[in-house]
């Protein structure tokens, strides 16, 4: 396998620019004895479309939570939508943020309605309690089951759908209280060939739309980029191989020194597709 240096990034200023939603400068997560993410610098922009990719292990789950603000890095400076993590309290941030992840999905109630599901984000709550709901919530949350393909499961349970439903879902509940910004981890995990089509066709009309929120996307494949996604992050054991545009960004060496092994990359149109080179 060509081996290929990490590409320098270009220096980070300490404070965020005027169109930053998310700034991260020489940010490190420990767990002893392992360190998960190893003084990662990251800048994404209003209207940017990020995907961060990389193998299991890499600390892309990490940096989302740290995006998400539900982590805080052991050290280094992190702004989510103009705030400094750790002189902002999350409560009122973390409204501002839609999050799709496996640990929300393992929090959902199984018994839950997918409908309350989805419109008790505006709360910010799993599971619904006391809160007021009115036609209008409902209304805005079969919209966003539609736009994700599942509008026919608004009235099932959560425990009774599949995962790759249980992932439209929190896809629809990501997006309910309009947030600035949108995270998603792994949204076709679980779907079968025709679902993960379909999805990254939403995915992508989502990413063109000009009101949509500034959008980062974890996967492990480059099969599960949406067309018109415009950024990428390469990860490899918490630190970062190179980020930056996608057209020049993501190569076949690139993507073989973050996954350790030699690959073919391939584009057909604005889809990518990753092999094991002979």
């Amino acid at each position: 396998m060509t081996r290929v240096s990490p590409r320098p990034t270009p220096p980070v200023s300490i404070l965020p620019g005027p169109d930053s939603v998310l700034h991260l400068t020489e940010v490190t997560v420990r767990r002893s004895p392992a360190t998960l993410l190893d003084a990662v610098h990251w800048n994404v922009e209003v209207d940017q479309r990020w995907v961060i990719l990389g193998p299991n292990g890499a600390g892309k789950t990490t940096l989302l939570q740290i995006a998400a603000g539900l982590m805080f890095p052991t050290s280094g400076r992190v702004h989510i939508l103009g705030e400094r993590l750790g002189a902002v309290d999350v409560a009122e941030l973390r409204p501002r943020i839609g999050l799709s992840s496996a640990a929300l999905a393992g929090r959902v109630p199984p018994h839950e309605r997918v409908l309350d599901v989805v419109v008790s984000a505006g709360y910010g709550v799993v599971g619904r309690w006391r809160e007021a709901y009115d036609e209008l919530d409902f209304a805005r949350g079969r919209e966003l089951l539609d736009a994700m393909g599942v509008a026919a499961l608004a009235d099932r349970t959560y425990g009774t759908l599949s995962e790759g439903e249980r992932k439209r879902t929190l896809a629809a509940r990501a997006l309910m209280a309009d947030p600035e910004l949108l995270l998603l981890d792994e949204p076709a995990a679980g779907l079968d060939l025709g679902g993960r089509e379909d999805l990254l066709a939403r995915l992508t009309r989502l990413a063109v739309d000009p009101s949509a929120p500034t959008t980062v996307l974890v996967t492990h494949h480059v099969e599960e980029i949406p067309p018109a996604f415009s950024h990428v992050l390469l990860l490899r054991g918490g630190r970062v191989v190179a980020a930056g545009p996608l057209a020049d960004t993501l190569t076949a060496d690139a993507l073989s020194e973050t996954f350790g092994m030699t690959l073919a990359l391939e584009r057909r149109g604005e889809r990518y597709f990753a092999f094991a080179a002979n």
